[in-house]
């Protein structure tokens, strides 16, 4: 059972609150207490020079090295979610979150977080679902493998675009934002890596508005939770599985 550690009562069902702030950034993490403060305390000086009103929100997914408590002590809302896995994390953070957008970021210091009011700006201009896109940025050196920059994401990328029309050209960019309203209709079960390609691919199915923006990407701090092969193998299961062309539902009557 997810457990928030916060004097503020987070809301079911995706509900809203009438103190609910403007954004809620969700980060989730797992033994990330080299890099954790750095990204609330960036995502927070994001938000204050932008004077959006907003929470950060980390989903400690069982660590044991303090991130939980150094994310609380950088003022974040800290979420604890025992269920292994990128995608229960993200779930679990979901659920908490209370603002009118959700911007989406690891907690490895791979992205940067001072970028997160350009995914804002994108969502008020009309866009439902803004990806970041490495590939179209600025990749740092030793920041992603030969083999996941030039294999392994490019394969993956082309096989979603080519079953789903995603048109994309990072699919699995872990930086992101979308409404929060649009959660319940975009179903997300996934529990692991693979929560991103199902995002994308629900977020076409449903007929979103989608755009991407260049952005930079860093070496991350601190040893990866990848495990290249299972997590490929469950995205290929993921894209290969899911209907290409179900009926799209409108958009709510307030973004139509």
């Amino acid at each position: 059972m997810t457990r928030i550690d916060t004097g503020v009562t987070a809301t079911n069902g995706y509900g809203a609150e009438k103190t609910a702030p403007h954004v809620s950034v969700v980060i989730p993490c797992l033994d990330e207490a080299r890099a954790i403060v750095a990204c609330v305390t960036e995502a927070r000086a994001a938000m204050d020079a932008a004077d959006l009103d907003g929470e950060v929100i980390v989903v400690d997914n069982g660590s044991t090295d303090g991130s939980g408590d150094l994310a609380r002590t950088a003022g974040a809302i800290v979420v604890s979610e025992p269920r292994r896995g990128y995608g229960a994390a993200y779930l679990a953070g979901f659920e908490a979150a209370r603002g009118t957008y959700v911007v989406m970021g690891d907690a490895d210091g791979s992205y940067d977080f001072s970028e997160l009011t350009r995914f804002v700006e994108a969502l008020d201009a009309g866009a439902d679902f803004v990806i970041g896109s490495r590939m179209r940025g600025r990749i740092h050196p030793g920041a992603m493998s030969w083999l996941h920059r030039y294999v392994g994401n490019p394969v993956l990328n082309g096989l979603l675009n080519a079953l789903h029309g995603a048109g994309v050209s990072d699919s699995h960019c872990g930086m992101r934002a979308f409404h929060r309203d649009d959660l319940e209709r975009l179903e997300l079960r996934s529990t692991g890596m693979e929560l991103a390609s199902e995002q994308v691919i629900r977020s076409v199915q449903l007929g979103l508005v989608i755009r991407e923006l260049p952005i930079d990407y860093r070496p991350r701090i601190g040893r990866s939770k990848l495990s290249p092969l299972a997590d490929g193998m469950r995205h290929v299961r993921l894209l290969v599985g899911s209907t290409p062309n179900p009926s799209r539902r409108p958009l709510p009557e307030s973004r139509s």
